[in-house]
């Protein structure tokens, strides 16, 4: 390849890269005028002035007659640029004018150099003048700069200042040798493309010249990721070419191998959640004040809370983690029993234990809506006040973050995140964006609680409705019975009435019978009165005597006695105990047995069969409306616990699948059996 064709390509490069700058620049400046504009026309004026050179290629006569004026407007235009820059970051008035001073001489000079006859040395002597002068103004710039400003204007110094550094390379090389290089010159258009990016890193850091000009985080990654592929499919191009110009008659078979490993590799980079966490933490350290956009991540927190891709506590979960690149989570509710429970994991194990509202954690979080850092917290606990963390927490080296949900004043629950894929430091903008990620959460997660609450209370309202007509219909079949029973006196003694007696009973039998399908629920209960618990226990078991698997009774206390309503007792009892007989094969066991436990009786109903899963106790067992059988409603274990709950006990459950299931009901004690 010809050196005027790589000068052609090198300048074409640097057109193409300055006009899409000049672009962005200029649409800025026409809202703001000032720097914005200038900078725009600085950078509209050096790609002409690459587009006349990349015609040109090295045609030196040509580039005389033709690239002089626009070398020239160049120039001048970074030069009036670092002029108008200097003076408004502390040079002054008396300094400003120098340098415009300075600026204007050198143009003129170049000017009447360039007109006078074309003296090439000379007018590479402006040029190398011209050159100097451009970095001390660069040099001015820095300098001038406060330190906390210098953030957003040193990417700004490094690309003008590696304009004319190379500039000053070019021409002092061509003022020693009388000559210029070739090689460097067509090198010039590339190295001043390669300025471009540090100019547009300045305008996305939106420094003072270019206010409400920003790029976004997105673009940034993605530009940087596109680049540095290709910078890399280059690399692996060029060793692929080497491998075959040596390898004589494997160079074809080594080339192909480099390539084809190479975009493998390549292909794993991409798409590596690591790899892509730690370009975005690189991109927003190194290039943007603030870690996030904040625009942006409230569209995504909400979107990914609105849609129903997956439960809603999952969805939370991942919501929150995705803003420090977490990989998993575990997401703690307050339950009806007012400890705290983890509902929901993401790629964490969820441990056995429960947090108790009134524990050092949930106070700790409550009173302070802190975000608890585990590592920082084992350092030094004193940050934290002392908080003692208790054991299932402080020993897990998964969980890197506690990120409380508050409600309002509340703390409706917590999120465990895993550590992040890519180091990340928790200072105060990732801590209050992770607690205003957690608010929002909370009120979703609460909305949602809600929600559920108001469709079990119109499930029971419809029940409730539909007791009216089970209610009508009885009445209607009382009415026929009475009535039988009033003919009955006067026809007792007729066979056809007899037969059509008994075919009404059957008839009525029937639709009552149906009735109760349906209802599966008796008269409000009356008022709670002693009730000794093994007459009842053993009365339940006479009556189950018919059933397979038979319910065998053990009694471990035969003067227990609590306080409760008969009837409602014996149904509850009675429905685990049905329960547990149908869900038990007929070569399975099923026991009964009553204990004391201080001041408490404890009935504990254990079977063999096919048990159930943990998600289901949590999710589905309590819920009313939802029953796994046929002809079920729904409602017998949620009224058994809601009794329990009633007179001051509680229904427990513990479950294995194919193992078998046991219920225990705990119930307090009557005042005088809690006394004897």
């Amino acid at each position: 390849m010809s050196w005027p064709l790589v000068a052609g390509i090198s300048y074409g490069l640097a057109a193409l890269a300055y006009a899409l700058l000049a672009m962005l620049l200029l649409r800025a400046g026409r809202r703001r005028r000032g720097r914005a504009g200038l900078f725009g026309a600085a950078c509209l004026a050096t790609a002409a002035w690459a587009a006349v050179a990349a015609g040109g290629g090295l045609q030196w006569t040509a580039w005389l007659a033709a690239l002089d004026g626009l070398e020239a407007l160049r120039t001048a235009a970074w030069l009036a640029l670092l002029v108008m820059l200097a003076g408004g970051n502390g040079g002054g008035s008396a300094g400003r004018r120098r340098a415009w001073l300075l600026t204007v001489c050198g143009l003129a000079i170049a000017g009447w150099v360039a007109a006078a006859g074309q003296q090439v040395l000379a007018l590479v002597a402006v040029r190398l003048g011209l050159a100097v002068l451009g970095m001390l103004l660069v040099e001015h710039l820095y300098r001038g700069t406060p330190p906390g400003g210098r953030w957003g204007i040193k990417f700004a110094c490094l690309g003008m200042g590696a304009l004319f550094s190379y500039d000053f390379y070019l021409y002092s090389e061509a003022l020693l040798f009388h000559r210029i290089n070739e090689e460097i010159w067509a090198a010039r258009g590339a190295v001043n493309a390669l300025s471009v990016p540090l100019l547009a890193l300045a305008v996305a850091r939106n420094p003072v010249w270019t206010e409400g000009l920003l790029l976004s985080r997105q673009m940034m990654f993605r530009s940087a990721a596109l680049l540095g592929s290709a910078l890399y499919l280059l690399a692996m191009a060029g060793s692929a070419w080497y491998l075959r110009y040596i390898g004589g008659e494997w160079g074809t078979l080594m080339q192909l191998a480099c390539l084809f490993g190479a975009g493998l590799l390549l292909s794993g980079v991409l798409f590596s959640g690591t790899a892509r966490s730690r370009l975005k933490v690189f991109i927003s350290k190194h290039f943007y004040q603030g870690r996030y956009d904040y625009r942006q991540e409230w569209q995504r927190i909400t979107h990914a809370m609105a849609e129903d891709s997956a439960p809603l506590a999952q969805r939370a979960i991942q919501a929150v983690a995705e803003l420090v690149e977490s990989p998993a989570g575990l997401l703690w509710l307050r339950r009806d029993d007012g400890d705290f429970h983890a509902v929901a994991r993401w790629n964490m194990p969820a441990p056995p234990a429960a947090e108790a509202a009134d524990g050092a954690l949930c106070g700790f979080l409550a009173a302070r809506g802190w975000v608890i850092e585990m590592p920082e917290w084992r350092a030094d606990p004193g940050r934290y006040g002392g908080l003692a963390l208790p054991g299932w927490l402080a020993g897990d080296d998964g969980v890197w973050l506690v990120v409380p949900l508050m409600l309002e004043r509340s703390l409706l629950g917590f999120i465990c995140l895993a550590p992040p894929r890519a180091r990340l430091l928790l200072n105060w903008e990732v801590r209050d964006v992770l607690k205003i990620a957690g608010r929002q959460a909370a009120s979703y997660l609460a909305h949602q609680a809600s929600a559920d609450s108001l469709a079990v209370a119109r499930q029971f309202e419809s029940f409730n409705r539909m007791s009216t007509f089970v209610v009508h219909d009885l009445k209607n079949l009382v009415s026929q019975l009475s009535l039988l029973l009033v003919n009955a006196e006067r026809h007792k003694r007729n066979p056809a009435f007899q037969e059509d007696m008994l075919e009404t009973l059957a008839h009525s039998l029937a639709k009552m019978k149906t009735l109760l399908l349906k209802l599966r629920r008796d008269e409000l209960p009356e008022r709670a009165e002693p009730v000794p618990l093994a007459p009842l226990l053993e009365q339940l078991v006479r009556d189950c005597a018919q059933l397979e698997p038979r319910p065998v009774l053990e009694l471990c206390g035969t003067e227990l006695v609590v306080l409760a309503n008969r009837q409602r007792l014996e149904r509850v009892i009675g429905h685990l105990i049905q329960n547990a007989v149908e869900a038990t094969p007929r070569s399975g066991h099923v026991a009964l047995r009553l204990s004391c436990s201080g001041v408490a009786a404890v009935i504990e109903l254990s079977d063999t069969g096919h048990g159930m899963s943990e998600q289901f106790i949590r999710e589905r067992l309590f819920q009313p409306f939802v029953s796994t059988k046929s002809a079920g409603m729904g409602i017998g274990v949620f009224e058994s616990r809601e009794y329990a709950r009633e007179i001051g006990g509680r229904l427990e459950v513990s479950s294995v699948q194919a193992r078998g299931t046991t219920f225990r009901l705990v119930l307090p004690l009557h005042a005088d059996a809690a006394a004897a």
